[in-house]
């Protein structure tokens, strides 16, 4: 059995493409308005749980394509702080309601819009040690809770001015691990049951589709109005969200 709905196929799509595009041209970045999309038709515990299958299968052509460009020194000094995210996220996730956890993805989601436009006006600093396992584990946390890793990850990574090419790199290989990670979580919190992961499969072909397209776009577009775009409708659904989630606790 898979899930019928036609207007979750209306979100799930576009949502499927954009991360996949985002993993293959982008960083990774856009993919945090996928869960918020999703989650407009769905639980957002259950969009998260379909979409993880499907990224995993990202990460490998992800990776595949740039994994010889990757920073793997600023990765050895990520990767520590991205895990304990990761476990500490599954950790809320399983205490967490659903009218809670859409007040998490909405209010991540209007954070991620404030820290875009902040990134803006960034001078561009070296960051430190203190800053790289902050940024790290807030990174696994979000990516974990609504697959949202690479926003905090970015603010760490933007302001040292890598290349391009290195930065999504070091990027698909970090959200790669991560991902593999997070099936731990995910499975003993019961989210690859038969329905999503059927729902995952006919999904699944737009994958590599999604990252081909990135891989294509890397050179050919420009980032900061792709970003621009995908950040408004994160922030519409981020606002809609938090306010179900506010709306469902205050009549329970």
């Amino acid at each position: 059995m898979i899930v019928l709905d036609p207007w979750f196929y209306a979100t799930a799509i576009p949502a499927v493409l954009i991360y996949g595009i985002s993993k293959g041209g982008f960083g990774g970045a856009l993919g945090i308005i996928a869960v918020p999309l999703m989650s407009m038709v769905i639980v957002a515990s259950q969009a998260a749980a379909i979409l993880l299958p499907i990224l995993c299968v990202m990460d490998f052509f992800a990776v595949k394509q740039h994994y010889r460009h990757a920073d793997y020194g600023l990765l050895r000094g990520m990767l520590p702080g991205s895990l304990i995210g990761v476990a500490l996220a599954g950790l809320f996730l399983s205490v967490t309601p659903e009218s809670g956890l859409k007040l998490l993805i909405g209010g991540l989601s209007l954070f991620f819009c404030l820290q875009y436009i902040a990134l803006g006006a960034d001078k561009q600093k070296k960051r430190g040690t203190l800053s790289a396992w902050f940024w790290s584990l807030m990174s696994g946390f979000s990516s974990t809770a609504i697959h949202a890793g690479g926003g905090p990850a970015s603010i760490y990574l933007l302001p040292l001015k890598l290349d391009k090419i290195v930065f999504v790199a070091t990027m698909a290989v970090l959200l790669g691990v991560l991902n593999l990670f997070k099936l731990i979580p995910y499975s003993l919190l019961g989210g690859f049951n038969q329905t999503n992961l059927m729902t995952s499969l006919v999904l699944m072909p737009l994958a590599p589709v999604g990252v081909k397209i990135g891989v294509w776009l890397l050179h050919r577009v420009s980032q900061p109005l792709v970003y621009r775009l995908c950040y408004i409708f994160l922030f519409l659904s981020g606002c809609k969200l938090f306010w179900d989630g506010g709306q469902t606790l205050l009549q329970s």
